[in-house]
């Protein structure tokens, strides 16, 4: 797979589906910080201090076999040089009329100081491979502190991703066509191998949808007005699809969305049945009552709310026939009940 940038956001793209140019249900596109995400924490769970221990203790026997290996090295070096030194002294030891004699022991002499360069170089290979490993008690403070280091401001995309490779050698998608859930196969630098199962983020349509609990605050406030429900649903906690605070854009929107028709415009002077008996200080049925019987003047909007044109002097009336009514008046202004005068 191959990483594209659709939309600025990293993805892993199957590049064959690419080459071709065919699409086969197999072959398929995944978010990369979905699969990234996964291997990260997969990868801190297991740098445990018991792994380093583990590991430790592989690396010695990896290191004894080494040593085994670079001590035949040395004795390899060993015999090359005394074979070298012996080919030396019988060249030397040759009379100069024996030339026939001098020229073979110097062929002789120079082979074996081939054989002597041979071996040096096979153990200075060997010695460069050979990395040391860091004290084991920093390794394993570094085990103990990897979640810390792992989210540290100070720690680059860079150094996350070498201290990744030092642990993976590659990871496999497979992909189920019909499947929201995509597997993860992780094979380790140690040969171990171990499977993931991640699932794919929901669409964009779902994930930013509004919460049902908004919708269902909305509705049962369907009368109130855009600005108020603002209000009232940022202090009840409810937020947008989007996780931010309400605002009259995104109410109207829900409103649009789900169907919920717009609160009944009023004018500012106009208030509700409720409104105007606590602003008199009786109870609704009073209010209800004047209504009925012309005392007061009311309008009804096209869902059947009532609205009264709420100006000075009709407050002025209303408290004046309130303060005439001794029946009122004894039960303290907000404690009618049953037909009043």
């Amino acid at each position: 797979m191959s990483v594209v940038y659709p939309a600025g956001k990293a993805t892993y793209d199957c590049s064959r589906s690419r080459s071709d140019h065919t699409s086969t249900p197999g072959c398929r596109s995944v978010q990369a910080r979905m699969v990234d995400g996964a291997v990260a924490q997969r990868a801190i769970a297991v740098v445990t201090p018991e792994a380093i221990r583990a590991s430790f203790a592989a690396a010695d026997e990896v290191a004894e076999r080494a040593a085994r290996g670079t001590k035949a090295l040395d004795l390899r070096v060993e015999r090359a040089r005394y074979e070298a030194t012996r080919a030396e002294r019988a060249f030397h030891c040759c009379e100069p009329e024996n030339r026939l004699v001098a020229r073979t022991l110097e062929q002789r002499w120079e082979t074996k100081l081939r054989d002597l360069a041979d071996a040096e170089t096979a153990v200075a290979a060997a010695q460069a491979a050979h990395v040391p490993l860091p004290p084991r008690a920093a390794l394993e403070a570094l085990a103990a502190d990897l979640p810390r280091l792992w989210s540290a401001e100070t720690t680059s995309d860079r150094d996350r991703t070498r201290l990744l490779r030092t642990l993976v050698a590659d990871v496999t998608l497979m992909s189920t066509p019909g499947n929201e859930q995509v597997r993860v196969g992780i094979r380790w630098q140690s040969g171990a191998t171990d499977e993931l199962t991640v699932r794919r983020p929901p669409p964009a349509s779902i994930a930013r949808r509004t919460p049902p609990a908004a919708v269902e605050f909305v509705r049962r406030r369907s009368d109130e007005q855009d600005e108020e429900l603002v209000t009232l649903l940022n202090h009840a906690g409810l937020v947008t699809g989007t996780r931010r605070p309400f605002d009259v854009k995104a109410v109207r929107w829900l409103r649009h969305v789900y169907g919920i028709p717009p609160a009944p415009r009023r004018a500012a002077c106009e208030m509700t049945v409720a409104e105007v008996a606590q602003a008199v200080g009786v109870a609704a049925d009073v209010i209800y009552y004047w209504i009925e019987h012309g005392q007061l003047s009311a309008r009804r909007d096209d869902r059947g709310r009532l609205y009264i044109a709420f100006s000075a002097e009709v407050r002025e009336a209303c408290l004046q026939r309130v303060a005439r009514s001794s029946h009122l008046n004894s039960r303290t202004r907000g404690l009618a009940a049953g037909g009043v005068v």
